[in-house]
């Protein structure tokens, strides 16, 4: 796993207990974490915050866990979105059901907070072997902040290698004007509504105009050439 990379993971438990543990625990790792408490939310969620990781309680009011699992698998933007249950239930036909939804792995009630932790470091190094996330001619290097252009370094400033991170983090993937500020500025500083639109500029003068595509009225994304 990339030790400078933050991994975000999207906590989803309907008892709030459950969801401090989770978070103190995964904080304390280092991850950003974010906790909603049903299934609904957590749907609204993701589509402001992208995680790396999903932790979805099986029983749940509204819309249970198998249900958002397969909203998730439906969606081709979260193709490659890692899904794991957190449930107190050991039956055969409710991880049966899971499995059959879409998820990659189990973790069971009550916590225990080592094992969850080595869970959750398997499961995203299973990410970072994913070799659909190494095809791009564009290699980002988040330990070392440099990105390479056909074995070519590209010098970029900070703000200009966490907006091309971002994007190339999910090729495909279109993320709206909020979500980029929001995960690049984040509550730092107060910026101008040109200010996306300015960094985006100067990186294709960098990169080339046709890997970061506009979407009109929506935001930027990055498809790979």
């Amino acid at each position: 796993m990339n030790p400078d990379y933050k991994y975000k993971i999207l906590v989803v438990d309907d008892e709030e207990d459950i969801r401090t543990i989770l978070e103190f625990n995964l904080k304390k790792e280092g991850y950003i974490v974010k906790t909603v408490e049903n299934g609904v939310e957590a749907l609204k969620k993701l589509k402001t915050f992208v995680p790396d990781l999903v932790i979805l309680d099986v029983m749940m009011p509204e819309m249970d866990g198998i249900e958002v699992c397969r909203e998730i698998r439906q969606s081709n933007d979260f193709k490659n979105l890692i899904v794991t249950f957190l449930t107190a239930r050991t039956e055969d036909y409710s991880q049966i059901a899971g499995f059959d939804a879409g998820a990659d792995a189990y973790i069971e009630k009550p916590i225990r907070p080592r094992l969850l932790l080595s869970r959750v470091k398997a499961l995203l190094r299973r990410k970072d072997l994913n070799p659909t996330n190494k095809k791009q001619s564009i290699q980002v290097d988040r330990e070392k902040y440099m990105v390479f252009q056909n074995d070519q370094e590209v010098v970029l400033p900070k703000k200009e290698f966490e907006l091309l991170s971002l994007l190339i983090s999910r090729p495909g993937i279109v993320f709206t004007r909020e979500m980029i500020f929001d995960e690049v500025w984040g509550n730092e500083t107060i910026v101008g509504d040109r200010t996306i639109d300015v960094h985006i500029r100067k990186l294709r003068e960098k990169i080339g105009d046709n890997s970061i595509k506009t979407v009109k009225g929506v935001g930027y994304k990055f498809e790979e050439i």
